[in-house]
């Protein structure tokens, strides 16, 4: 599906899937590129999940409603909190000429638990991130926790995130209470006697305190885990919610701020995302909100244990 419209670059959607609407906590896995067509994401509204940003290739500046406005690089981590409401922007940095960068990269979400997703929104990046490393393997410890190692993201349920680099035999320990979903990004690996190429979510279920794996040369994966997450989520367009009237709320209160003329009022819920004004050219305007479906939505169901 194309990111940014109908001309920009396209990303894989490999969660939530069907019967499988979340790994722990996290609840959206996007990955972009390699591409050199430049994202260009309009103002866009969020609730009830925190996005993390995590570049592979190319720099992106991210620009919200809590007053942002940085760039993300490779090795660097964005994580905002949606809470009750948020809206930011997404755009590639270019070169002042040239050919266009090579973009790619992870978007993530995780859904907020009831008693978080209703707080204030907030921005945090985190340019040096802990390394983790043990047999046959390094990994950056993007969020959460892995072999000791701890990330400094804020969030809100026991989870795990980390950008894993093996060759050969390798062991990475793990939490037996979480279940864990592994993306090759590069090269291939095979668990259990399983190949898992790059490309298609492996999940790897519970109760597993290592994960032993043949890697081939160059291998790169991000591995997500969590404890289940025991809240069934409705989750519509860029909402994470419970029921459909809360999702239905969330966008009239989106649409509205297109329409109502008062800054203040409009920026009640989701704010304003600075730049995107009248005068910003091409980066002028937002992304209106689909319209709902003609039946009530109702929230995805598990089916894989």
């Amino acid at each position: 599906m194309p990111l940014g419209g109908v001309r920009a670059m396209n990303v894989k959607r490999t969660l939530p899937q069907r019967g499988l609407p979340t790994i722990g906590a996290w609840c959206f896995l996007d990955s972009f590129g390699p591409d050199r067509t430049a994202m260009s994401v309009l103002p866009h509204p969020h609730i009830g999940l925190q996005t993390v940003t995590w570049p592979l290739a190319g720099h992106i500046r991210h620009r919200d409603s809590v007053g942002s406005d940085v760039v993300v690089r490779p090795g660097e981590l964005n994580i905002m909190t949606a809470g009750q409401g948020v809206s930011h922007s997404e755009f590639a940095v270019l070169p002042a000429g040239g050919e266009l960068p090579l973009q790619r990269g992870l978007q993530l979400w995780v859904a907020l638990p009831d008693g978080d997703r209703h707080r204030e929104p907030a921005f945090e990046q985190h340019r040096e991130l802990p390394r983790a490393a043990g047999h046959g393997f390094t990994a950056t410890v993007m969020v959460g926790e892995l072999a000791g190692v701890v990330s400094p993201a804020t969030v809100f349920s026991p989870i795990v995130g980390a950008d894993v680099s093996c060759e050969g035999d390798a062991v990475l320990p793990l939490n037996p209470g979480f279940e864990h979903g592994i993306l090759v990004l590069d090269g291939g690996l095979a668990v259990d006697g399983q190949d898992l190429p790059a490309g298609p979510l492996g999940y790897l279920g519970t109760g597993r305190s290592e994960l032993r794996l043949e890697a081939r040369p160059g291998t790169r994966f991000l591995l997500i885990g969590g404890e289940p997450f025991g809240e069934e989520l409705l989750m519509w367009w860029n909402f994470v919610g419970r029921t459909h009237d809360e999702v239905e709320r969330a966008r009239e209160d989106w649409e509205a701020q297109a329409v109502l003329p008062d800054a203040e009022t409009a920026a009640a819920r989701y704010g304003l995302v600075p730049g995107h004004g009248p005068d910003a050219g091409a980066e002028a305007g937002r992304i209106p909100a689909p319209p709902l479906p003609g039946v009530r939505l109702t929230p995805r169901k598990r089916a894989v244990d």
